[in-house]
């Protein structure tokens, strides 16, 4: 094999197999019988397999980096997830405590009990208590609704629904999801119970 036929073989390995990963090359380098005996050759070709797997290595981990953010961010439960297991609310509810923002957890889950519990006798009733106790100005534990909302619910006391608590409590739900989930997610109460449900599932 000539020099330049050579030189031709060993880059289109170096640029279009990439299953060699340099290290076939490398060997296809110094170990080659028919390779012309100068050491600039060898420098020069050794140094084209260097880069070539310092490269590879680079885009890899790279790559890998990249993989592992974006996995990690896939695997991190939703809200609705959060809100599904008994653990992980009352989790969340204490971490809202330390942010004094749990009047938000405590409307939310209130509106659910009242969709779920309200009948025609105590349908009134319920509607005041969550209004007294989370809607109105005076509020114990108001939540930070638009004026508008707060009106409409207002009008609705004298003949509620179980849907007059709707547009609050989903303004309430966006409130956690886009602000108090993503601290949540990195709190060390979280990543405690994250790591003490894995070590349950492996036993």
């Amino acid at each position: 094999m000539s020099l330049l036929e050579f030189i031709r073989v060993f880059f289109c390995l170096l640029h279009k197999d990439h299953q060699f990963h340099g290290f076939k090359l490398h060997a296809f380098v110094c170990g080659h019988s028919a390779l012309p005996n100068s050491p600039w050759i060898h420098i020069v070709l050794n140094h084209q397999c260097r880069k070539y797997i310092k490269s590879i290595k680079g885009s890899r981990e790279k790559y890998s980096a990249k993989l592992s953010l974006q996995t990690d961010h896939e695997h991190q439960p939703t809200l609705e997830h959060l809100l599904q297991d008994k653990v992980y609310i009352a989790a969340f509810h204490s971490y809202l405590q330390s942010e004094f923002s749990d009047e938000n957890i405590e409307f939310w889950l209130a509106c659910e009990n009242f969709r779920a519990t309200a009948s025609s006798d105590n349908l009134q009733r319920k509607v005041r208590e969550i209004y007294k106790e989370f809607i109105q100005p005076t509020a114990t534990k108001e939540i930070n609704v638009d004026h508008s909302v707060r009106e409409e619910i207002k009008k609705s006391l004298d003949k509620p629904s179980l849907t007059c608590f709707n547009e609050a409590q989903k303004h309430v739900y966006l409130l956690m999801e886009r602000d108090s989930r993503p601290r949540f997610l990195q709190s060390i109460a979280y990543l405690r119970l994250k790591h003490k449900s894995r070590t349950l599932w492996y036993i």
